[in-house]
């Protein structure tokens, strides 16, 4: 049997399970299962493709944010990464550690931490840029070169669209920028 949902202005029709017991919906029909399929896809292929630089997709952001704006603090780089702060600290410990990073005291508020990249942090930043950039390719590869910018735009208006029922709900670096110039 099926059930008919509606998806914008279309309705859609899933497939009901085939256990009289319950009444599930078949998981190939939910967009949550391939999303999570789809993240557990671009992990791999991001770490199979900078495999010699040994940073993790959540580490690359977090270097990538900090040396794109050197100075910030762990909140505000929790928030541009959209990662909670307790999760960002154990990033921070690990990369520091490796001498990527380094945190440093506010000079007005010794309780807050301003991150910068190490020398050594910018040259991993730019060494593991091409190994991204061809994971961000592997994983577009599917689909026509016309379709790619479409999925991007489908992509960046869902996760716009329910940012603020994350746990850790993203704010990119330029929206602050724009409300701090107003």
């Amino acid at each position: 049997s099926t059930l008919m949902i509606s998806v914008g202005p279309k309705m859609t029709r899933i497939k009901i399970g085939r256990n009289p017991r319950f009444m599930s919906v078949e998981i190939d029909n939910l967009p949550g299962f391939h999303i999570r399929r789809l993240q557990q896809i671009a992990v791999a292929v991001f770490l199979e493709e900078t495999q010699a630089m040994g940073i993790t997709p959540v580490q690359y952001a977090a270097l990538y944010a900090v040396g794109r704006e050197p100075g910030i603090d762990q909140r505000t780089l929790a928030r541009t990464i959209g990662f909670d702060t307790s999760t960002i600290g154990s990033v921070i410990d690990r990369l520091e550690s490796r001498g990527l990073m380094q945190r440093n005291a506010h000079p007005e508020d010794r309780r807050v931490r301003l991150l910068t990249l190490t020398p050594e942090g910018q040259r991993v930043l730019e060494e593991v840029e091409p190994g991204m950039l061809r994971a961000q390719e592997r994983m577009l590869e599917p689909l026509a070169p016309e379709q790619r910018e479409v999925f991007m735009d489908m992509l960046r208006t869902l996760v716009r669209g329910n940012n603020a029922l994350s746990r850790a709900p993203s704010e990119p670096l330029d929206g602050r920028a724009a409300r701090r110039a107003r």
